[in-house]
């Protein structure tokens, strides 16, 4: 994080009223501003790995930042077998190597010398070569702000306690990020759908956000329910498809936000992993796996600051469907989108 060019922004001023008198000494350190898009459900920055123009991902759900594996051969990489490495993502388990990148950057970031992981067994299209995950991010606190095609990070300075949606001026929703390994980074938020409490994932790199079948099926929801319809099926880094479908919800809280009598898709996401985290040496644990991911469909209808620094989530709604129902992972193979319910003016 060093090698960025920081500029800083004080937000004592335009902070929500409930902040404390503290809350002129607290200071956002703007320390990236990386013009964002939207390409088949994927956020892409610019970047370049030896020289070479590439599309970075920005994938919050990966715990662990990787190189596509067809995208190495693109670009010559060297490759090795990354001994005692297992990974897994939607599609079951996906070959691990490893390949030193001598210079990777975006905008002014530089990384030198990098030995970075070489994972998936999908072609993701030219627009993603990288996947730049949650261990990157957990280092720093991350604005999303796609209605203006932008993400941001910053490092905040003696702001304990005080509320960073900085542009919201009624107020944010505010949900706390669950206790992880440091080890193994991930944004688990407690969501309630149907008045019942579900771990979801938040993850950039999903196009749109879907449940895991079982959970589904706890919720009341099952492919042979009525209102139920196939949606074809998709995958991630692992080689196989998952099957795929949309089911209505009657209600989804998240923070102080109620979306009433929408649809959301769900599929069997976990089939063919192992209950063991990406790329972990640690003992085997099942609770890793969480009930529902938050895909960039979410990201793209609010206005998001993940406060890794406070472990927690700020948002504001901006407008347009919340769930795009696209396909769970890899959306190039999914059916185009369809119109979804629109939140509820609800707030708790």
């Amino acid at each position: 994080m060093r090698h960025f060019v920081a500029a800083s922004i004080a937000i004592g001023s335009v902070l929500a009223s409930t902040a404390t008198a503290a809350a002129s000494n607290c200071t956002l350190l703007k320390i990236a501003d990386w013009p964002v898009r939207l390409e088949r459900g994927q956020l892409i920055v610019d970047g370049a790995i030896n020289g070479q123009k590439i599309g970075v991902m920005l994938d919050t759900g990966s715990q662990l930042s990787l190189v596509l594996r067809s995208a190495a051969q693109r670009l010559g990489l060297a490759r090795q077998e990354a001994r005692g490495y297992r990974m897994f993502g939607v599609g079951g388990e996906t070959h691990v190597e490893t390949a030193n990148v001598d210079e990777f950057s975006i905008g002014s970031f530089t990384r030198k010398n990098w030995q970075v992981l070489v994972a998936g067994e999908r072609d993701f299209g030219a627009a993603a070569a990288f996947v730049l995950g949650e261990d990157f991010f957990s280092q720093a606190d991350i604005e999303f702000d796609l209605r203006h095609g932008a993400v941001r990070l910053f490092q905040p300075k003696d702001c304990g306690g005080v509320p960073l949606a900085y542009w919201a001026t009624e107020g944010a929703s505010e949900v706390t990020i669950e206790p992880v390994f440091d080890a193994q980074p991930q944004i688990i938020l407690t969501v309630q759908i149907n008045g019942q409490p579900v771990r979801a994932l938040l993850d950039s790199g999903a196009g749109t956000s879907v449940l895991n079948k079982s959970d589904a099926a706890r919720l009341g929801v099952t492919p042979g329910s009525q209102g139920v319809t196939a949606h074809g099926s998709s995958g991630g880094l692992g080689a196989k498809s998952v099957d795929f479908w949309i089911g209505p919800f009657q209600s989804v809280t998240i923070g102080n936000e109620t979306i009433k009598d929408t649809n959301i898709g769900f599929a069997d996401l976990w089939r063919g992993t192992a209950p063991v985290p990406i790329g972990s040496r640690l003992p085997e644990t099942a609770s890793w796996t969480p009930a529902m991911v938050l895909g960039a469909d979410f990201l793209n209808a609010h206005r998001v600051l993940v406060a890794h620094s406070q472990r927690k989530v700020y948002f504001t709604y901006e407008g347009g469907p919340v769930f795009q129902l696209t396909g769970p992972v890899a959306p190039r193979n999914a059916p185009p989108p369809a119109e979804n319910a629109k939140p509820a003016a609800s707030r708790n």
